[in-house]
Order: structure tokens, then C-alpha cells, then sequence
């Protein structure tokens, strides 16, 4: 008689188990992290003629093979997760990077074959704390969307300033609304605002610094001390909840121990008891 772990029913389920221990054991990981590292040297070794001339088949082998690993990870993944694979968000980016990597090197889509660097991305998948940074900029994105239509606003603003008072002398720079945005992107960053840009213009219009030291105020030392500020809250918050996280998890398990605990005592004092009736001699 075949024992259950036999049956045609059992065997895929203990051969769907033996997998998703693979998949997820942090060896299999360790290695994924290990072959995405090689497979960033590769492909930028790749980008030289030099290099691609004398070690050229090696070096597209290897990236095939380390290709062919995470198809192999990646259908690994679909067949233990099932659907459940594409609800999870840093799953579809693996799929999709590996997808992309697929394309044929012709045809239309071959141009879309220069995103397979993306590859070296799926670091942000495996590594948790990678994991944890990108998740704080996604929750920071609804504050730090706020703080760029502020920032968009003042840009038009003081672009349309500029056009019409600086675009007749200098239309280079301030000749058209586009032009202007750039040229203030430009003083934003402060890179050669004031011997490039402003010292030229107060040449011409010496009260010039009436309107580029405000600007440089509110839209470099204010608003991008901003965007950082969002940043770095959105750092903490993702912080505390995933200590909160970990804390409740301690506790649940820690709850679930006291409980166990609890019934194992209660059914000693049972046994205990039981016993102290048969030792108990019996009433004449």
C-alpha cells in the first residue's frame, strides 16, 4: 500500500515545497546578488570596442548564462507564487527587467535591447535595505508632487519676468519662456549663476540682483531644502513603521509562546493530578 507521501497528489506538492525553499533561501538570494554584480561588470565591459574585440564571445557568453539564471529564477518564482507572484510589486519589476533583456537584438523593438543594463536595478529587489530606501521616496512622491508644482509656479513666474524685462538685450538666455526656464534652472543649481549669468545682465541692468537674489532664495535655499525635508520624513516614517512592524511581530509570537506555555502547564497540573489520584489508597 503506497504511503501518502507517495500518491501522485502528494508529489507535487512536496516538489512545489522543495522549490519554494529554494527560492526563497537566502543562499539562492545571496547568489541572484553575486551574479546581478558580475552582470553589471559585464555590460560595462561590454562598452568597450577594445575590450569587445579581443574578449567579445566571453563576454556575451557570460552574459547569456547569468541571462539564462534569472529566466530560470524567475519562472522558479511564477510556478511556487503562482499568481500571487504579480501582486507583488518588486516581483513584476524583476519580470519586466528580465523581459526586457529577452528582446531580439533585431527588429523593431531591438532599441529597447539598450534597457537590459537594467538589469543591475534588481540589486533594489534583493536587498532589503535597498528595498526599504526606494520605498520611502514612494511614499515621500504625494509631498514631494506638492512641493514641485509650487516650485513649477514660481519657475513660471519669474520666467515670464525675466522674458520681458532681460529677453530684448539677452535672448539667449531670456528670449523665449523656455529659454528663460532654462536659464533659471540653470541659476537654481548654481552653477555659474553669478559670473556667467547675473554679472553679465547688471551689466546692463544694474539692479538685475533685485531679482535674481529673491529667486535664488525661494527657489534654491528654500524650496529644495524642501524637497530634503520631505525626503527624510518620509525616511523616519517608513522607519517607525517597520519598527512598529517588527515590534508587533514580536509580541504576537511572544503571545502566542505565554499561550502554549499556559496550556502545556494546565495539562501538566492535569497529569499531576491523575497521578496523585492513583497513588491516592483507596477508603477502607
Amino acid at each position: 500500500m503506497p504511503t501518502p507521501s507517495s500518491t501522485p497528489a502528494a508529489q507535487p506538492t512536496a516538489w512545489l515545497a522543495t522549490l519554494h525553499r529554494w527560492v526563497e533561501h537566502s543562499r539562492t538570494q545571496n547568489w541572484i546578488m553575486v551574479l546581478i554584480l558580475i552582470n553589471a561588470v559585464v555590460l560595462g565591459l561590454e562598452t568597450s570596442p577594445a575590450l569587445m574585440a579581443r574578449f567579445g564571445p566571453w563576454l556575451l557568453a557570460i552574459d547569456q548564462a547569468i541571462l539564462a539564471v534569472f529566466v530560470v529564477e524567475i519562472a522558479a518564482r511564477l510556478l511556487v507564487h503562482r499568481s500571487a507572484f504579480f501582486r507583488d510589486p518588486w516581483s513584476i519589476f524583476d519580470f519586466i527587467v528580465v523581459v526586457i533583456a529577452l528582446i531580439p537584438a533585431s527588429g523593431p523593438l531591438s532599441v529597447l535591447r539598450a534597457l537590459r543594463v537594467l538589469r543591475v536595478l534588481r540589486l533594489l529587489s534583493v536587498v532589503p535595505s535597498m528595498r526599504k530606501v526606494v520605498g520611502a521616496l514612494l511614499a515621500a512622491v504625494p509631498g514631494l508632487s506638492s512641493i514641485a508644482l509650487v516650485l513649477g509656479l514660481i519657475f513660471y513666474v519669474f520666467a515670464v519676468i525675466a522674458t520681458k524685462l532681460f529677453g530684448p538685450e539677452f535672448p539667449d538666455w531670456f528670449g523665449t519662456l523656455g529659454q528663460s526656464i532654462y536659464t533659471l534652472f540653470q541659476v537654481m543649481t548654481l552653477e555659474s549663476w553669478s559670473m556667467g549669468i547675473s554679472r553679465p545682465v547688471m551689466e546692463v541692468f544694474p539692479y538685475a540682483w533685485a531679482f535674481f537674489v529673491p529667486f535664488i532664495l525661494v527657489a534654491t535655499f528654500t524650496m529644495l531644502n524642501l524637497f530634503i525635508a520631505v525626503i527624510v520624513n518620509a525616511m523616519q516614517s517608513f522607519s517607525s513603521e517597520d519598527q512598529e512592524a517588527t515590534k508587533a511581530a514580536v509580541e504576537q509570537a511572544r503571545d502566542h509562546v505565554e499561550a502554549d506555555l499556559h496550556a502545556e502547564m494546565k495539562a501538566l497540573r492535569a497529569e499531576l493530578a491523575e497521578m496523585k489520584d492513583m497513588l491516592r489508597p483507596p477508603k477502607a
